[in-house]
């Protein structure tokens, strides 16, 4: 039996495999969403020195310093890093959206799961009987997850830490809550630098195939988010197309979002049925649109007709045949612009920033992370 529960119980995310980004629907398209839409940041946000814009600095400081601290409990765990934990707290509590972060850590109002008593509300079929008698979850009537990252109060009695100076590992403290959360994927002394292993510690916090590959999305997105590329070689206009995209990191995905001026609100529906009005942020030829539009440069709206400006880069030459600054295209039949679906920004490196489907950030991936490649375009 699972001891660990996502914070509304059992998680259902549909995660399929391909995707259409930009505002013109195809109409055999295959699409893929993330259950956990991303949380919209306002205006969005810049990522720089290792952040992420949709983690606030509290959390995130929380994150690192459970990196720091988890060898003192856990001496042969070996590659820990903040993204995998904001991974766990994203899907668990969305990094205590809506809550109060003290600079003690303190979170206000406390977060709590629903009661697992088996009625069936938010997913939850089995009786845990209380086992703390509500010291940390407000009820001696049963059990509910508590905290930023959803644990059961009996496995808390097992690896909850103090990371402060208080003497109380309190699952309700960002800094404890991070700490125990390191150190129970680390489990005797994991290596999560391997996949595998990053894989079953991610399994064993809450036994879902589709959680597993929901939390690694986010891992992913961060860890793209925490590196940086170099710029220094780059100046002009194409560096201030570069650095436009990349202000826009953590910037939630809209279906039909994004012009010129910034991000904005989207249009219904992608071929999915996800719609973007409800959202401010950007899809990919919007990102795209927006960047250049910086300096001075006007595109067409959609990721195909952005295939006709400029020095068309064929798919033959390879991805080495880009250079930083350049469009680089997917079509569903390469060689054939008129089904190019998907546009992003190459930096250098075999990277793009990239604004890929519904449920998703602006982030930077690898140029093979959208399939069918279909060249370039360079406009600077």
């Amino acid at each position: 039996m699972r001891r660990r529960l996502g914070r509304w119980g059992f998680i259902g995310v549909v995660v399929l495999l391909s995707a259409v980004c930009c505002a013109a629907p195809v109409s055999n398209a295959i699409s893929a969403y993330v259950a956990l839409q991303s949380a919209a940041n306002g205006d969005g946000g810049v990522v720089d020195g290792g952040t992420a814009a949709d983690i606030p600095p509290r959390m995130l400081a929380a994150y690192k310093n459970a990196v720091q601290r988890v060898g003192r409990h856990v001496p042969r765990c070996r590659g820990m890093r903040w993204p995998v934990l904001a991974g766990i707290a994203k899907v668990e509590s969305n990094h205590a959206a809506g809550r109060t972060v003290s600079a003690g850590g303190d979170i206000r109002p406390k977060i709590y799961g629903v009661l697992l008593n088996g009625s069936g509300a938010g997913g939850n079929i089995t009786v845990f009987p209380d086992t703390d008698n509500g010291r940390w979850d407000g009820t001696a009537s049963g059990e509910r997850a508590v905290g930023p990252f959803q644990f059961l109060p009996s496995t808390w009695e097992g690896v909850g830490k103090d990371a402060g100076s208080d003497g109380t590992a309190d699952p309700h403290n960002a800094d404890d809550a991070a700490l125990g959360a390191a150190v129970y994927l680390c489990g005797g002394g994991r290596d999560l630098g391997q996949r595998s292993q990053l894989k079953a510690a991610i399994f064993q916090y809450n036994r879902s195939s589709a959680y597993v590959a929901n939390v690694l999305g986010w891992i992913d997105q961060y860890t793209a988010a925490a590196k940086s590329p170099d710029l220094k070689d780059v100046s002009g206009k194409v560096r201030t197309v570069l650095e436009a995209a990349l202000a826009q990191r953590g910037v939630p995905y809209s279906w039909g979002g994004g012009n010129a001026n910034g991000p904005s609100t989207g249009i219904c529906c992608s071929p999915s049925g996800k719609s973007g009005t409800a959202i401010k942020g950007f899809d990919c030829s919007g990102l795209t649109t927006y960047a250049y539009a910086k300096a001075g440069i006007r595109l067409p709206r959609t990721a195909a007709a952005q295939a006709g400006v400029g020095r068309r880069i064929p798919a033959s030459g390879g991805t080495s045949a880009l250079k930083p600054g350049d469009l680089v295209f997917y079509a569903y039949a390469p060689g054939r612009d008129s089904t190019i679906y998907h546009v992003g920004i190459y930096v250098g490196g075999g990277r793009m920033v990239n604004a890929p489907r519904p449920g998703t950030v602006v982030r930077l991936d690898p140029v093979d992370a959208m399939s069918g490649y279909a060249g370039g375009a360079r406009l600077l």
